[in-house]
């Protein structure tokens, strides 16, 4: 019979069994470092995050109008026309009436040089401007035959319509802004009321009337190149207006009173 050692018994049964590592081949490796390659150049780092977050953004974003810049091309001169009118002619310009240039001047205006007329009004007491460019705007002043032919046309009859006083207010501001002077006529025959102006007319009818006989005043004057009164008598003699209607004196004679005798 064997000796049994119970030391060995021992030794065996309490032996911590050592663990035995795994060979992992080469090509197992390399495989698994090329898919982590791979999963890193997917995933974008922080920086080409920002980026990619920015241009998303500047996508979305609406441009606002004054981030667009139009070009502007700056014209230095403008295109000038043959001037028709010379200082001191008198014009009609059709909102203001009657003016005369004084002179002719270069303004800049945003930059740009323009030749303007420069026009006095007496009436408004005013200096305007009006570039060359606009100078069919004006026109010049009537001759003798028209002004003739205004005169008859005061004379004639009133041509008064059935409408509405709102839209015949609209078409007498119309002639009077056209500053045709046969226009202006027919104003003036229409709109006068000989002298009970006060009494018959209206203060819309009255302020249309005194805006169309100062225009066509003023024009009968300079043509005719008489004093303002003598003008006033004629336009006034065509209108019938501030006639003296004299009036005959009717003597009242009283009777003396009977007495009864006593």
């Amino acid at each position: 019979m064997k000796k049994i050692n119970l030391k060995n018994i021992l030794k065996k049964t309490f032996k911590k069994k050592k663990k035995k590592k795994k060979k992992v081949s080469k090509k197992f490796r390399t495989s698994k470092v090329k898919k982590i390659k791979k999963l890193k150049s997917k995933t974008p780092s922080k920086n080409e995050k920002k980026t990619k977050e920015d241009n998303k953004a500047d996508s979305l974003r609406i441009p606002k109008t004054n981030e667009l810049k139009p070009e502007i091309k700056k014209i230095k001169k403008q295109e000038t026309e043959k001037k028709e009118y010379k200082p001191k002619d008198y014009i009609v310009y059709p909102k203001h009436g009657v003016g005369q240039i004084l002179s002719i001047s270069a303004k800049t205006i945003g930059g740009i040089e323009v030749q303007c007329y420069d026009i006095k009004f007496e009436k408004d007491k005013a200096i305007g401007l009006l570039p060359i460019n606009k100078q069919s705007h004006l026109r010049p002043l009537a001759t003798i035959n028209q002004i003739n032919k205004s005169i008859s046309i005061l004379k004639s009859k009133p041509k008064i319509k059935r409408s509405m006083w709102s839209r015949r207010a609209q078409e007498y501001e119309q002639k009077i802004t056209s500053g045709k002077i046969y226009d202006l006529a027919e104003v003036v025959r229409d709109l006068n009321k000989g002298d009970d102006i006060m009494v018959d007319q209206s203060y819309s009818e009255r302020q249309l009337f005194e805006k169309a006989y100062e225009r066509i005043l003023s024009e009968f004057q300079i043509v005719m190149n008489i004093s303002l009164e003598d003008t006033k008598k004629k336009l006034d003699k065509a209108l019938k207006r501030n006639l003296e209607i004299q009036t005959p004196k009717v003597e009242i004679k009283t009777e003396e009173p009977i007495v009864a005798p006593e």
